[in-house]
């Protein structure tokens, strides 16, 4: 187990009181190393605040142009808005078709991650990492503005959203192996674009992230079976703990089990698995002062 080390994510930082509260309950009693912030969330504010009363929580930029509220007017960003004028909408491929082949609706994304780092920058948090809301930072487009505003904005780490199919497996009890393995391999591609596109700009990423596939139902017997089994290097594990649900339009959907994932990470087993050895807690910002490869 010698060499693997743990990056313990709450997503969804900011975007209901519910998200804010199990954030900070799981970091000051759980295994909680890190939380990504919604700048534009409903309850950015509250958790800002609350994380300037935690300094060893993690805080990065949740990048948001999907089924988020948006940081401009729907004046400056019509192409990317949703019908309710406030945020963005669900499809990713849509999105992310209009990003890929219009100038216009490119400059108008620059504009919003432009507004979102400024966002994140004026609430005088240190910028531990960058990732996506439903991990759409993958599109090669929003790489590549991301890595051109990285010595502008500090970014120094950015999550790989590279899923073991083998292990969220078993972490699973193993269910769903052939759903996983076709996700992997129709993501392979894009991740491995995305890993050289990292390496060269010399920003830090985590090896493995572990999630993706049962996202809203991580409960204690997934991350214990995940833990007893790690693959070598940096893994990130990614979470939606709240309290409970939050309301429409941007809410979890009706499955995810969201109370179950706090529980988790507050969990007594959990707690003392993290702390066995060969397994080291961290966050991005450790990884980027160690100069640990990505």
């Amino acid at each position: 187990m010698s060499g693997r080390q743990v990056i313990i994510t709450g997503d969804d930082f900011g975007m209901s009181v519910e998200v804010n509260e199990a954030v900070e309950e799981a970091h000051r009693r759980g295994v909680l190393t890190s939380a990504s912030l919604v700048v534009a969330g409903d309850a950015a504010a509250d958790a800002i605040a609350r994380a300037r009363r935690m300094p060893a929580l993690g805080v990065g930029l949740h990048i948001a142009l999907l089924h988020a509220p948006a940081a401009l007017s729907r004046e400056q960003i019509a192409d990317l808005i949703d019908e309710n004028g406030r945020g963005f909408g669900r499809e990713v491929w849509k999105i992310g078709s209009k990003i890929a082949l219009f100038p216009h609706v490119r400059r108008q994304a620059l504009a919003e991650l432009r507004a979102q780092f400024e966002l994140f920058r004026k609430s005088g948090l240190t910028l531990d990492h960058v990732d996506g809301h439903k991990h759409f930072h993958q599109h090669p487009w929003l790489l590549g503005a991301l890595i051109a505003l990285a010595p502008e904005y500090g970014i120094r780490a950015i999550r790989l959203p590279r899923e073991s199919a083998l292990h969220s497996w078993r972490a699973a009890g193993r269910v769903g192996l052939s759903h996983r393995l076709f996700d992997v391999a129709a993501h392979w591609p894009l991740l491995t674009l995305m890993r050289r596109m990292l390496r060269s700009a010399g920003i830090v990423s985590n090896d493995w992230f572990f999630g993706k596939h049962d996202g809203g139902a991580i409960g204690r017997s997934w991350v214990l079976r995940l833990l007893e089994g790690l693959p070598p290097g940096v893994s990130e594990i990614g979470l939606h703990p709240a309290r409970g649900p939050w309301p429409p339009p941007y809410g979890p959907p009706a499955r995810w089990r969201v109370a179950e994932e706090l529980a988790a990470l507050t969990d007594p087993d959990v707690i003392a698995a993290c702390r066995q050895p060969g397994i080291r807690l961290a966050k991005f910002s450790d990884l980027t002062a160690e100069g640990v490869p990505c």
